[in-house]
């Protein structure tokens, strides 16, 4: 899940010259440069407007700019960019640059959005409204320091936001301070109680401490505020808040157990309306867990029904939920909270391809690693040479059983391949054959994310594929599939930190930098996975100074053939195994 909601809008009233929209003196004006006209109606307005070739300068850039308002409130990011660029053009001002910037935001474009936020603070006064925003830009970068400190800035300044209060919470949350987030959510909770985003977020923070209940009533009450008043604010993306709320509220119903309540609001959430990043990627969650939760509860269905005609007698009647004791309360705080800190880890390693070239040492590499992982407390799932559908069984039982976790590791040692800029691990039976669907035979790397997708998760995905890869040429040469792209070895994840996965923050560790070729090596062990091994044990070793370890390892047991890679958006240091 994954976003807060943003942005605290700049009105255009607070910081747009009102004499221009006085010059106005037709019907049309009104309509267009109104924020309570209807989107379609005042985008139609503006567009008349500019028609009749009147206004340059000021006050062309005046109705360019409450034209991108439209767009905004339409959730047509591209749109808004454009009008606010031409409004920038036209006549600069602090008002167009933060609406562009809120766009670029929304479409998870940060590095530009703070850009745009920069020209709009210098251009002055100071604005608490524009601090807030890059604030938030920060926030989804990962730079939490810097995001608390605009934060700062925009409580100073003002005006007063329960989203500033809230969003500070939320990052000194991902920073771990717990206690400071919640005081910050509480105080943004007091200032607007009618304000549905402070209570998701609320949530977040009574699930990572293992209370699914007060995390259910918040989200509950979410919902019911978010369906009752649209947001006021003609910045906030559209159907985001239901979202959000119906997101978080189905991760606790999972974590609960309750999974047909959990499954209700995964598929509720779906029917609403993305256009934000954040948005579309809860419902790129949402569709792969609510895939995992109808699986769980068919069998679940079909044995209480093998049971209800199996009754006991009445000489041994069964307890019923109604009589029986249900543990005490502090019981099951303790559950919950053991539940979510468990820690979990899926090791696939294949090697015996049928009609790809096979390799000797993927099955040896994950014999070792999930030996080495079970020894520092992981709770283990594991396959080798799994054909597609062993692969997806799986791959799914190990999402399924990641529902409580706080950290999530992912091992896989094989054939890997990128197509499209998208990587995918490749099970023992894949066949090439022209015009067939090549992606649907091999594991999503990208689906396998965004089912891990959490703010309160750590994961930890480490690929030791593209071993003397024959992927790739047969792929070329697989017949008519044109839309295809096939390159070496694996592809960089071009979102990690600012798409699917922005939880409590991932690492993808490479057995070779992206394009380039792993080697599966001369003994038992490929060069990384042995290096892995001897290092991933070692009490005290944070996972990051584990693996520059293994990395001059690797480069030194290959003489330089191959340099193993990592990308980060970890929020803090981990441990795999305990200090």
């Amino acid at each position: 899940m994954r976003r807060a909601i943003p942005l605290l809008a700049l009105l255009a009233a607070a910081l747009w010259p009102a004499p221009s929209l006085a010059q106005l003196r037709n019907q049309l004006g009104p309509l267009c440069t109104t924020d309570t006209t209807p989107a379609d109606q005042q985008i139609d307005a503006c567009n008349k407007i500019i028609a009749l070739k009147v206004f340059s300068g000021e006050k062309l850039a005046t109705i360019y700019f409450w034209r991108a308002i439209g767009w905004n409130r339409k959730g047509n990011y591209t749109q808004v960019i454009a009008d606010a660029s031409e409004a920038i053009r036209l006549h600069a001002s602090v008002a167009a640059y933060n609406l562009r910037g809120s766009a670029y935001y929304d479409k998870g474009e940060y590095d530009i959005a703070i850009a745009d936020f920069n020209d709009g603070l210098r251009m002055g006064p100071p604005s608490g409204i524009i601090y807030h925003n890059r604030g938030n830009a920060w926030r989804e970068k990962g730079e939490y320091a810097k995001a608390i400190a605009d934060y700062d800035q925009a409580v100073k300044f003002g005006p007063p936001s329960a989203f500033s209060w809230q969003n500070r919470g939320i990052s000194k949350r991902a920073l771990g301070d717990l206690d400071g987030a919640l005081a910050d959510i509480n105080e943004a909770i007091r200032l607007d109680p009618q304000l549905p985003q402070p209570l998701t977020s609320r949530s977040v923070i009574w699930r990572a401490r293992g209370d699914f209940d007060r995390a259910i009533a918040d989200t509950t009450e979410a919902i019911r505020l978010a369906k009752a008043k649209a947001p006021t604010n003609i910045m906030t993306p559209p159907g985001s808040v239901l979202i959000s709320a119906y997101s978080q509220r189905a991760l606790a119903y999972e974590a609960k157990g309750d999974l047909i309540r959990a499954r209700q609001d995964y598929a509720a959430l779906l029917e609403g309306k993305a256009s934000d990043a954040g948005s579309k990627a809860n419902q790129a969650t949402a569709k792969v867990r609510l895939s995992l939760l109808s699986e769980a509860i068919a069998p679940a269905s079909q044995r209480m029904a093998k049971e209800a005609v199996a009754a006991p007698s009445a000489a041994a009647p069964a307890a019923s939920a109604d009589t029986a004791s249900p543990p005490p309360p502090r019981a099951t705080e303790q559950r919950q909270r053991a539940e979510t800190s468990r820690r979990v880890a899926l090791v696939i390693g294949n090697g015996a391809y049928a009609h790809v070239k096979p390799l000797p040492n993927p099955t040896n590499d994950a014999r070792a690693m999930a030996k080495s992982l079970r020894d520092i407390g992981f709770v283990v799932t594991e396959g080798t040479d799994l054909d597609r559908i062993a692969m997806q069984a799986t791959i799914r039982d190990f999402l399924r059983n990641a529902a409580r976790a706080q950290v999530a590791v992912v091992y896989f040692a094989g054939h890997g391949v990128q197509i499209d800029g998208r990587n995918y691990l490749v099970p023992i039976d894949i066949q090439l054959r022209p015009g067939s669907g090549v992606t649907e035979t091999m594991m999503d790397l990208d689906t396998i994310m965004a089912g891990l997708d959490d703010q309160i998760r750590t994961n930890i995905l480490i690929l030791d594929a593209c071993r003397n890869n024959p992927m790739a040429p047969k792929l070329a040469s697989a017949g008519p599939a044109r839309d295809i792209e096939a390159g070496s070895g694996l592809a960089a994840p071009a979102t990690l930190g600012t798409g699917a996965t922005r939880g409590a923050g991932t690492l993808i560790a490479f057995a070779t930098a992206p394009g380039q070729v792993a080697l599966d090596g001369e003994g038992a062990n490929s060069p990384f996975s042995a290096a892995l091994s001897r290092h991933i044990g070692t009490p005290g070793l944070e996972v990051q100074q584990m693996l520059t370890r293994v990395r001059a390892e690797v480069v030194a047991a290959t003489k330089g053939k191959q340099v193993p890679w990592s990308n980060s958006s970890l929020l803090g240091e981990v441990y795999l195994a305990e200090k």
